[in-house]
This record gives structure tokens, sequence and C-alpha cells, in this order.
């Protein structure tokens, strides 16, 4: 049978319900279609969707996020392509818009995941499963704010996600409604993802610098490079998918964060 379904777009699409061979080009979104019970009916994915690693193992890899394999795409004759606004590059989302359905999600907060989660649970017939999985989420988090309410945790936070430009998580994104949630206050006040100097890193006088290990993969010896900017203050190396990734890793993140919370009391 065919459905409607309106995306995160505004776009309406019309599946055949429900889909039977599905490509996803989003990790978490990847992860949370395996989680919310799907197997064979994924039947490719990015070579960045690694979560479950032997799920990754068993299915075509069709390029990367924004490097997509268009030729390779058709060959799997998809029902359904789920993507992201931010995730993917534009032109490769519209040409393969003009030939299979293709819903995307733009999130931008976690109640934007939550409503993502509901969504897509409708959009592959499983509903009851992404209802459990807000569940958890919601009460995770409510407990979280509770905690860092507690504890009185307040501290000024600079996220950086690359490096040479260094690069920061700003307002605008998801990554800085995690951390808000946590009682952090992201330094940067720039839209979305803005290049930052060593100077203006120094200036805006951050209590904690947290690294991400991904998209830029930070180690060691970046966190002494950044401690020489900032001396005195408290660098980390973190987890980047459990601040950035928004489907079922959601969950996860609820005990990193917590253990991430204690270290900062």
């Amino acid at each position: 049978m065919q459905r409607n379904f309106t995306d995160q777009l505004g776009r309406m699409i019309n599946v055949s319900y429900p889909p039977k061979r599905i490509i996803s080009l989003v990790p978490s979104q990847t992860e949370l279609l395996f989680e919310l019970g799907l197997d064979q009916e994924v039947v490719g994915l990015t070579k960045f969707c690694i979560h479950p690693i032997e799920k990754f193992a068993a299915r075509t890899k069709v390029g990367g996020t924004k490097k997509l394999k268009l030729d390779l795409i058709r060959s799997l004759e998809p029902d359904l392509i789920i993507g992201n606004k931010e995730e993917n590059q534009k032109e490769q989302i519209e040409e393969l818009m003009e030939e299979f359905p293709v819903w995307m999600s733009d999130i931008s907060d976690l109640e934007g995941a939550k409503h993502t989660i509901a969504q897509i649970g409708e959009l592959v017939n499983r509903e009851p499963e992404a209802a459990y999985l807000n569940h958890l989420i919601t009460s995770g988090f409510t407990d979280l704010q509770t905690l860092a309410a507690e504890n009185n945790l307040d501290k000024k936070v600079a996220y950086l996600i690359w490096r040479k430009p260094y690069m920061a998580a700003g307002k605008g994104t998801f990554i800085d409604d995690i951390l808000m949630l946590n009682g952090l206050t992201n330094v940067f006040k720039m839209h979305r993802y803005p290049e930052i100097t060593p100077e203006q890193l120094a200036l805006s006088k951050p209590d904690l610098v947290f690294l991400s290990s991904e998209p830029y993969p930070f180690t060691q010896k970046h966190l002494e490079e950044i401690a020489t900017i900032l001396p005195g203050v408290k660098v980390m190396l973190v987890d980047g998918e459990m601040f950035s990734w928004y489907g079922s890793r959601l969950v996860k993140a609820v005990q990193y964060l917590f253990q991430l919370q204690k270290e900062l009391y």
C-alpha cells in the first residue's frame, strides 16, 4: 500500500508502506533503524554508519554522507531514502529526490531529536519501539537536568569540533542544546559552527574546553596544544557521538553524560 508522509523540510513524499528497501544516509539515523528492529530492510548506508558494526559490515556502503555514490544508490532500487539537511549535500539530495522518496530530518535540539524518532518510527512501521526509546530518553535527560541543578553545575564551555582552522559548536546546534541541558553554557554565541582563532578562544574565557572525537579526531597531543592557549583551564577529550548523535544513541549518552557531570562538580 502507498502512504503519504511529510518530512521535516515540509515536503510530502509517497512511500510504499511499510518500506522494504531503505537506504540511510546519516549514521545516527542508521543506528536508530536497527534499534527499532529493522534488519534486511536496510539495504544501504554510508561508510560512517558504523553502529552496530555487524550490520555495517553486511551492508552496501553508498559513499560518505557528503560524497554519495549516486549510481550505486540507484542500483539498490530503494523504496525509501532517509537523510538529514545538515549531514547531506543539498545538490545530491535534490538529484535523488527526483527519482526516489527521500525523507529528510532537520534537527537542532533534543525535542527535535525525539520528534524525529517518533516520525521515523511511524515511517517504518515501528511506532511502539520508537515510543519506548523516547520514554527512555525523556526520563534520562530529565534526571540529568535534575542532577545538574542539584549540584549547581554552571560552567562555561568551548566545544571544539575541528582543527586547522579551529571550529566550535555554536548556537542553533544539537551540541549546544545538549550542553545546556547538562548545566553547561556555550561561550560561543555565533550561529552553527564558526571558525575561531586561538586569540578568540582565549578571550572567550571558558571554564572548560571539550575536544570532540568527531568529526576531527582530537587526541592527547591536541589537548596539550589547547592547554598552552588556555593555561589553567580544564581541557577534556569527549566522545562526540554522545553530544551529536540524535537517534537511539541518546539512551547511551545519558550514562556517559552522568559520569561526565560527576567529573565536573
